[in-house]
């Protein structure tokens, strides 16, 4: 098995913080794994993105140019990274922020009202949570109790308060992604 997944938005919607739950929950699984974050002053606000490889072989490098599974949360993201998605892989998107939706037959599309939901939550900043929930119900990669785990050792200290919160939000992201 190897995943090469794009995970691609505006900074501060926490992609960063979702490819490395799932590189820590992937790890702890005993897969091979590489992380690699991509952003400069486009961090706040510009778009953000990261590519993370899950193997059971080795990661010979963490530079990825085509996609298995794409998750991507606005619409510069989507012009930029749908094309190189392979033939036969998946899409990802919250339809909060994507203008066009996106169309390609030959690969599976799932939609999220991610933002609606975390609105719903009463708190925007799980958006990610809610995201990474569908990843993973949809493509299997690690199991929630790893990514519970690796919320604890992301997050600092200060903030393990809001674990509960940020796992209910994973449960709900499961719950609301639909195939396109």
């Amino acid at each position: 098995m190897k995943e090469e997944i794009i995970i691609s938005g505006f900074g501060g919607q926490g992609v960063l913080l979702m490819g490395k739950l799932l590189a820590y929950a992937a790890m702890m699984e005993g897969r091979e794994v590489s992380w690699l974050p991509a952003y400069g002053p486009e961090q706040r606000g510009g778009t953000a993105n990261c590519t993370v490889v899950i193997s059971d072989h080795k990661v010979p490098s963490p530079i990825v140019s085509h996609y298995s599974t794409a998750v991507l949360l606005n619409q510069p993201s989507i012009e930029k990274f749908m094309p190189a998605i392979k033939s036969g892989g998946t899409l990802i998107y919250d339809t909060s922020s994507i203008i066009a939706p996106p169309e390609r037959p030959d690969i599976g599309i799932y939609s999220m009202d991610a933002m609606e939901a975390a609105a719903e939550m009463k708190n925007i900043k799980i958006f990610n949570m809610i995201i990474l929930g569908g990843l993973i119900k949809v493509k299997g990669l690690a199991s929630v109790d790893n990514i519970k785990k690796a919320l604890y050792k992301s997050l600092p200290e200060r903030n393990h308060n809001l674990i509960p919160l940020n796992e209910q939000a994973i449960v709900k992201g499961m719950e609301i992604i639909r195939q396109m």
